[in-house]
């Protein structure tokens, strides 16, 4: 007989304790990592910070993988007993309801739920399903300077409280140099007033080799976002950029950026300062941005739910060129795309499934650079039938029905991954007026070149697989042939030596499994011919193998485990897809 049926709610009580001590024991060791970023950036110890980075990632699912062994171990036969877990959940629930961040809790008891009992979709009787308890308990640290008569002394004492103020190079120039362009931007005429004050929250975030001080200008009942990017060298610290647009620090939180490393003592209070200058920022990408990848897919799961309740429209294939390896689709009347792995993969795509996933796990755990696209994968999704178009629905149940069945009248979602919606960057360049598609055109090399530098090689060079972002930004988001640089061996072209070599349909020279030949390139992207002479004027470099020797190889961490054996699309041969 269970515990529940003889009104004993002690062991319910004492399995909920346990669930609360694994996510504290989880929670404290995500704070350490996380403040041990600014002894990394101050010890400009790169390698250090990237490999946090990567275990700062991991370490959720290690721990929920922790808690469900002990309970499985402890409960053995009613590990799936739902009338205890009922009993458990509502003594957790007791135990967490006024603890900051509340909702971290209950996101990590989810996860454990769903783990034992093999969730499908959502099970209300052992899972929480809502996230709007607590999500503004508790305040976040701010400093306040007073403007005054002196913005460049209210800077000055902003610079002396930093954390690493002392180490700042040239305090005089660093003063200045934020002054100045904060006095420009209010000089522009964009806002009525000069600020009044400086607020800015206490914990300076951090990322790969930047830190920030994030914060806003308040003055004549005006918000102005104020971020202030500092850099370390062997010359100390020095200020790298002062951020005052919406666009540009919606930017730097946003989706295509790696998560920040910032010890906030609770994350959802930090979240409700940041969207008074980010309104339109998704709260999902917020938490997600902040680190908290988990509690940013739950945001993200329930946010999808509420939509689905209040619209009619039906999923429909995604814009844009249908894919090889995946099969994407979309709710029109929502932001997001759904990509499932198809069962098999058409010619000349080589690569496996497990492949597939493996690449799109490496970009989950690596710097994004700001040109990849956050792609949160998901298990088990239940969607309603009804509201798939026909023809989508049958390709799904018969090209990818490793991950997509019937039950009942819902459409079951085995394993898909869910990215923000972006404008395919082909279609983008025919609908955009001549100016803002030369500027896409020379974004899209410029993306080519972030990349490189962070040791990403997209494999696919399409025009099709890269998106454009709301704030015109062009991203990649297509990660089946994506690859490191330093696995690439770039080469120039050979030279035909005979009529026969030159007029060879095949070709005459060696390929080894790894060569990459970037003067086949041009003929094979697709780039309208009016915005071709633009991308050469720019970029023509990227068409050769010069270019892409002379990137250096950086100490890489990060860096895949194992090596990709798919063949480079349109890189070789002359082939494309």
């Amino acid at each position: 007989m269970s515990a529940t049926a003889v009104g004993d709610t002690a062991p319910a009580k004492e399995y909920a304790a346990t669930v609360a001590e694994h996510f504290r024991s989880y929670n404290e060791e995500f704070g350490r990592i996380t403040r041990r970023a600014a002894l990394n950036f101050l010890a400009e110890d790169w390698r250090s910070a990237q490999l946090d980075a990567v275990a700062r990632i991991e370490l959720y699912e290690q721990r929920v993988t922790r808690c469900v062994a002990a309970l499985a171990d402890e409960l053995q036969h009613r590990r799936t007993d739902v009338a205890l877990w009922s009993e458990i959940k509502r003594a957790y629930e007791m135990l967490v309801a006024r603890r900051p961040d509340s909702d971290f809790y209950r996101t990590f008891f989810n996860s454990v739920s769903r783990e034992l009992f093999g969730t499908v979709g959502v099970n209300t009787e052992v899972e929480f399903c809502a996230t709007n308890v607590g999500r503004a308990s508790g305040a976040v640290p701010i400093r306040v300077y007073r403007i005054g008569g002196s913005l460049p002394a209210a800077v000055g004492e902003i610079i002396s409280d930093l954390p690493f103020g002392a180490a700042v190079h040239d305090q005089e120039a660093a003063v200045h140099r934020i002054s100045a362009e904060i006095g420009r931007y209010f000089e522009s005429g964009r806002q009525s007033g000069a600020p009044e004050s400086i607020e800015l929250i206490e914990p300076v975030f951090y990322r790969g080799m930047h830190a920030f001080a994030v914060g806003r200008l308040i003055g004549d009942s005006s918000i102005t976002p104020l971020v202030m990017a500092f850099t370390n060298s062997a010359r100390g610290v020095q200020v790298d950029a002062v951020m005052l647009s919406r666009a540009d620090v919606g930017s730097l939180f946003g989706y295509a950026r790696s998560y920040f490393h910032v010890d906030l003592p609770v994350v959802s209070a930090a979240i409700t300062l940041l969207r008074s200058f980010m309104p339109r920022k998704p709260i999902d990408e917020l938490y997600t941005v902040l680190g908290r990848a988990k509690q940013g897919k739950t945001e993200r799961y329930f946010a999808l739910q509420r939509h689905l309740s209040t619209s009619i429209d039906s999923f429909v294939h995604a814009p844009g060129e249908r894919g090889l390896v995946m099969i994407v689709f979309t709710l029109p009347s929502h932001d997001l795309v759904f990509k499932v792995i198809r069962d098999h993969f058409g010619a000349p795509k080589t690569s496996t499934r497990a492949e597939v996933i493996e690449r799109y796990q490496f970009v989950f755990r690596r710097d994004r650079a700001g040109r990849l696209v956050d792609a949160q994968e998901f298990k088990r999704l239940r969607l309603p039938r009804a509201r798939f178009m026909p023809a989508l629905a049958d390709e799904l149940l018969r090209d990818a029905s490793q991950s997509c069945r019937i039950e009942g009248e819902d459409l079951i979602v085995e394993h898909c991954y869910i990215e923000r919606r972006l404008r395919p960057l082909n279609l983008f360049l025919r609908e955009a007026e001549p100016a803002a598609a030369e500027a896409a055109i020379i974004d899209y090399g410029n993306a080519l070149r972030d990349l490189a530098a962070s040791n990403v090689f997209p494999g696919d060079l399409l025009l099709k697989n890269f998106g454009v972002t709301s704030h015109r930004r062009v991203i990649f988001y297509d990660y089946d042939e994506l690859c490191l640089v330093t696995d690439c061996v770039f080469r120039d072209l050979p030279q035909p030596s005979c009529e026969e070599e030159e007029t060879s349909a095949e070709p005459w020279f060696h390929c080894g499994p790894h060569d990459v030949f970037p003067e086949q390139w041009l003929p094979f992207l697709s780039i309208p011919p009016a915005l071709r002479e633009v991308f050469l004027q720019h970029h023509a470099d990227l068409l050769t193998a010069s270019w892409w020797r002379s990137q250096p190889a950086p100490e890489d961490p990060g860096a895949m485990r194992g090596q990709f054996q798919g063949r480079l699309e349109i890189v070789r041969n002359g082939t494309k897809n």
